[in-house]
Parts: structure tokens; C-alpha cells; sequence
């Protein structure tokens, strides 16, 4: 069992499980609420979360141990992730979260182009077959015909 939790498949999974409780909860959680406000409440749990597993587990590090070239990239992802989440709660307010959710999920195609084109990561021909199925999928869950 503690194997499991040493694969990134692992986490991957129990990050989609809980990305897919985020919009249910979510969903019914904003019914009377402003999304902004909604997301902000979302980052103080978010942050009161983190910070105690990061002390409770010793994993808590010195600022002066990041690089300036961390700090930047960390910034630039917390305000992506921030952009994100505002825009997926004001989704969600107006939306389905059926339908929402599977659009926000064209980030994993995004991802494979950005990482293709940004990185230098290589996909081969099935992967970009399964990102395009990915693509294709979102579209039909997301369509309300």
C-alpha cells in the first residue's frame, strides 16, 4: 500500500477525485454566494491546509532556500492558478458543472501543447491521439444538444 503513494499515477488520480468533488461541492456551494467571494474563502481553507500540513510534517523550508527564478515561476503560477479559479467559479455559477468541468479539463490538452511548444516535451503519435480524443470528448460532454 505504501508503494502506491510513491507513483505519480497515484496522485494523479486522487487529483482528479478531488478536482471532481471541487465542482460539486463547488456548484452547490456558490448558490447564494458571489464566486469571487466564494474563491476566496476556497484560498484561505486552501491555505490554512497546506500550512499545517507543511508544519505538521516538517516539510516547512526556508524562504532563502528558493531561487529567484523559483519565486518568479512560483508567482506566475499562483496568479495562472488564481485566474483559473475565479473564472471556474463564475463557470460554475452560470453553468452546469456536468458541462463546466469537462472544458476546464482542456487544460490537459493545452498542457501537452504548451509543454510541446514551451518545453520541449515530445509526445508521440498515440499521445497526440489521446490528447485530440481528450479534446473531442471535453467538446461532446460540454455540448448541450
Amino acid at each position: 500500500m505504501k508503494l502506491i503513494f510513491l507513483s505519480w499515477q497515484a496522485w494523479a488520480l486522487l487529483s482528479a477525485a478531488f478536482a471532481a468533488l471541487t465542482a460539486i461541492f463547488a456548484k452547490v456551494g456558490i448558490e447564494h454566494v458571489n464566486p469571487d467571494f466564494a474563491t476566496l474563502i476556497r484560498t484561505v481553507v486552501i491555505l490554512c491546509a497546506l500550512g499545517a500540513i507543511l508544519v505538521g510534517t516538517g516539510q516547512w523550508q526556508p524562504l532563502g532556500s528558493i531561487s529567484g527564478r523559483s519565486y518568479v515561476f512560483l508567482v506566475l503560477s499562483g496568479l495562472a492558478t488564481g485566474a483559473s479559479w475565479i473564472c471556474y467559479f463564475r463557470a460554475l455559477k452560470l453553468g452546469d458543472a456536468a458541462r463546466v468541468a469537462p472544458i476546464d479539463k482542456l487544460s490537459v490538452v493545452l498542457v501537452a501543447l504548451f509543454g510541446a511548444a514551451l518545453l520541449g516535451e515530445r509526445l508521440s503519435l498515440s499521445n497526440w491521439l489521446g490528447v485530440s480524443f481528450i479534446a473531442g470528448g471535453a467538446i461532446l460532454v460540454a455540448y448541450k444538444g
